[in-house]
C-alpha cells in the first residue's frame, strides 16, 4: 500500500501524529501538500464533496478509502503497520487512549487561542494567560498523570509493555511539543511523570524515528501549529 497523507505543508499540527506512525511503521507514503502544495489538498476536498468528503485535514487516502480524524486514521493504520496488538480489546484500548490525547491536543491549542481560532493570539493575550495558568495548575497534572498511571500498569516502557504502538508515538509528540511551547513549565513538571519521559526517550531512540527527526521530512516547531512558544505564557 502507498498512502497519501493530506495536511498543511508548513506545520506539524495534527498531521504529525500520523506522520510519526507512517515513519515508524516503515510505510510508503506521500505527504501530498508538501510535495504538490496546499492547493492540491483543497482541490481533493472539493472533488470529494459528492462522495464521502473529509471535513478538514488531516486525512489519509489508502487505495479507494479516504479516512479523516487523527485518532481514526491511527486506528486504521495501527494493525496494518504493526503498531497495535492483535486483540480487539487492545485495539479499542489504543483508540480510547488516542482519543484522550486528542482531547489534550485541543486543550493545548486553547492555551494560545482560548477565545477563538479566528482571532490572532495578540487579540486574546489576557485570556490566554489566564487559561494557561489554569491549564498547568489543573489539566496537565490530571492528563499527564493519567498517562503516567497507564504506563505504570503496563509493565514496560510503552503503553503495551515492550511493544511500541501509535499511542506511544503520539505521547512522544506531546512531550516534545510541550517542551517547545513551555520549556520552563515542563522542566519543573517532568519529575512528576518519569515514565512518560522514559517513553519519550525510548521513542526518540528508535532507528526509524531517529532518522525521521533528523530529516527534512520533520517540520520544525513554529508559531503556526498546535504548540507555540510564547514567552508570556511560560512563566
Amino acid at each position: 500500500m502507498r498512502y497519501e497523507l493530506y495536511y498543511w505543508p508548513e506545520i506539524q499540527g495534527r498531521g504529525e501524529f500520523v506522520r510519526l506512525a507512517l515513519e515508524e511503521g516503515g510505510a510508503r507514503y506521500v505527504d501530498v501538500a508538501r510535495r504538490r502544495g496546499a492547493d492540491a489538498m483543497m482541490k481533493f476536498i472539493d472533488k470529494a464533496k459528492t462522495e464521502r468528503p473529509p471535513y478538514a485535514p488531516p486525512f489519509l487516502k489508502a487505495g479507494k478509502l479516504v479516512i479523516a480524524q487523527t485518532a481514526l486514521i491511527l486506528h486504521y493504520l495501527g494493525p496494518r503497520l504493526g503498531l497495535v496488538p492483535r486483540s480487539k480489546a487492545d485495539r479499542l484500548w489504543a483508540l480510547q487512549l488516542q482519543m484522550t490525547i486528542t482531547d489534550l491536543v485541543k486543550e493545548i491549542h486553547d492555551t494560545h487561542h482560548p477565545i477563538s481560532s479566528a482571532l490572532y493570539y495578540e487579540d486574546q493575550r489576557p485570556a490566554a494567560k489566564r487559561y494557561t495558568q489554569a491549564f498547568w495548575r489543573n489539566r496537565i497534572p490530571k492528563l499527564l498523570g493519567y498517562f503516567e498511571r497507564v504506563l505504570e500498569r503496563s509493565g514496560g516502557t510503552y503503553v503495551f509493555g515492550r511493544n511500541v504502538s501509535y499511542v506511544d508515538l503520539s505521547l512522544f509528540q506531546i512531550v516534545e511539543g510541550l517542551r517547545y511551547a513551555f520549556p520552563k513549565r515542563m522542566k519543573r513538571f517532568e519529575a512528576k511523570v518519569p515514565r512518560l519521559i522514559k517513553l519519550r526517550d525510548a521513542v526518540a531512540s528508535r532507528p526509524r524515528v531517529a532518522a525521521y527527526l533528523k530529516s527534512k521530512r520533520r517540520i520544525a516547531f513554529n508559531e503556526w501549529g498546535i504548540f507555540r512558544a510564547y514567552r508570556a505564557l511560560d512563566a
